[in-house]
């Protein structure tokens, strides 16, 4: 059984405390509960919610979409990355692209993206893709700048050719920037979805919240909110695992 350290305590008490503060608060007048809702009412439809079973649908909807954009925006980013950075000419040709691109707000897509693919699931992941692609791909770039050249000078003097410094050297060196940015891009990828589904849609967490909203519910916006925030932390736990699992051979402490 894991020790629970006295920050870990710390870190628990806060939240508690900031629990019971909010729903003395609400109970004492002195917040609106129609504008703050409280804790215990937050948790009451959260336990409806998952004791009718309809939220497991709306999660698995947003789940599917979030995987998908993640999967697709960092594969093109990563790969779109090695290339570019070890093509100079090619990025000259698409630099200017790529920067006005990356200069358009991601929210005015999502309306473009249900025009061109409807309100189901692949307007949404379109606009996932957008999101993390930027990240995978200029971490990407970056690291592969970030390459030692006496490393490379090195390898090439050993006779390496392009496919042997691809994967002994670029990819060794740009390992800990890709894993940052995946860390990063799980978030991006559940905004992507979230946001999709909030401007446009008829399942998901960004559904329930925008549906929520309007009926003027705040407890349903609270604990759709909620259902949120645990349904991200889980998959940055997961990522967290495979960057463990992926950079096991760097030294502790790198």
């Amino acid at each position: 059984m894991p020790k629970i350290s006295k920050l870990h305590l710390y870190q628990i008490g806060l939240f508690v405390g900031s629990l019971f503060v909010w729903e003395g608060l609400v109970r004492a007048k002195i917040a609106d509960a129609f504008f703050f809702s409280m804790p215990s009412s937050i948790f009451l439809r959260l336990a409806e919610w998952l004791i009718k079973g309809d939220i497991y649908r709306h999660l698995s909807i947003t789940f599917i979409e979030t995987l998908s954009a993640f999967v697709m925006g960092t594969g093109l980013g990563i790969g779109i990355g090695l290339w570019l950075a070890l093509a100079p000419k090619a990025l000259k040709v698409l630099e200017p692209y790529i920067k006005a691109f990356n200069a358009i707000p991601r929210v005015v897509l999502a309306p473009i993206f249900t025009l061109w693919f409807g309100l189901g699931m692949i307007s949404k992941v379109a606009l996932g893709v957008t999101l993390v692609f930027f990240l995978a791909f200029f971490n990407t770039y970056q690291g592969i700048r970030e390459v030692n050249p006496v490393i490379l000078a090195n390898a090439r003097m050993l006779g390496a050719s392009r496919s042997q410094l691809l994967r002994h050297v670029y990819l060794p060196s740009t390992a800990g920037w890709i894993i940052s940015s995946l860390r990063s891009s799980i978030g991006f990828a559940v905004v992507g979805a979230v946001v999709g589904e909030y401007l446009g849609s008829s399942a998901g967490l960004g559904y329930l919240i925008a549906q929520a909203e309007g009926v003027f519910d705040t407890t349903g916006v609270f604990a759709g909110m909620t259902l949120l925030v645990v349904f991200v932390l889980i998959l940055d736990s997961v990522v967290n695992q495979v960057e463990r699992h992926i950079l096991a051979w760097r030294p502790s402490g790198t």
